[in-house]
């Protein structure tokens, strides 16, 4: 693939660097890598790296005076051998109750996509998911990887209010809404889990390049995990990833 990558002035203190606009794996781990060698270099002069499916934007301290020579900076880093250690990726075990209950758009997608609300369930939650960035929301994780069969348009006319911890199909995506908000994706689960927390020192457990699994429960059990999550006893199950 051709990594051809721009840069570009974003505001005073950050550079937007671009990659193909495609969601693709293989981007994202040269995006992930590229911001490691990065960090690895020069980790003082920086604040913030905002990873998305096609971009890197990197946050400045200070203000960027020129342009062209830190362009040539991270360049020549990009270009260069060095390979830093990465962070360790995980999977994550989301518990989802997909009752029609909470899977309030299940209906509609079976009834158009001709395939049974069970296949929706099992197509949706056999697959394993590569978290490509957080944003919208604080916590919403954009997770690539939905299988074609169950690939669904987002709503022309959003809802208004649509719960904490529903669970989404968006077009090719799927995802988690962390808190209630107005959203136009498709309802077809729920999780009790919390997926943005302020008082933790890491607000968001999952990063871009985990990996979600979902895993179906019952209404019974989602309101169980429910309780252990208010009281803070509940801990999600994590596995390492492995090459």
């Amino acid at each position: 693939m051709n990594k051809q990558i721009t840069y570009k002035p974003f505001g005073t203190k950050a550079i937007l660097i671009e990659w193909k606009a495609i969601i693709d794996q293989e981007i994202l781990n040269d995006i992930i890598q590229f911001k490691e060698n990065i960090s690895a270099q020069q980790k003082e002069d920086y604040t913030d790296f905002m990873i998305a499916y096609n971009s890197l934007t990197i946050i400045y301290k200070e203000e960027v005076l020129d342009f062209k020579k830190e362009v040539e900076k991270l360049q020549s880093i990009y270009k260069s051998n060095v390979i830093s250690e990465q962070q360790e990726a995980h999977i994550w075990e989301i518990p989802v109750c997909y009752d029609v209950k909470f899977g309030i758009d299940l209906q509609e997608i079976s009834e158009v996509l001709k395939v049974s609300i069970e296949e929706i369930i099992q197509l949706h939650s056999e697959k394993i998911y590569t978290v490509f960035f957080i944003g919208f929301l604080p916590g919403f994780l954009y997770l690539g990887g939905l299988d074609e069969k169950i690939i669904f348009d987002r709503k022309e006319n959003p809802r208004l209010q649509v719960d904490k911890g529903a669970v989404a199909i968006g077009g090719k995506q799927t995802g988690i809404y962390p808190s209630n908000s107005a959203g136009g994706w498709n309802i077809i689960g729920k999780t009790p889990l919390n997926f943005f927390d302020v008082q933790k020192e890491n607000p968001c457990f999952a990063k871009a390049g985990d990996q979600i699994q979902f895993k179906p429960i019952s209404v019974d059990a989602f309101y169980q995990l429910e309780k252990e999550v208010t009281a803070n006893t509940f801990i999600i199950s994590k596995t390492l990833q492995h090459d």
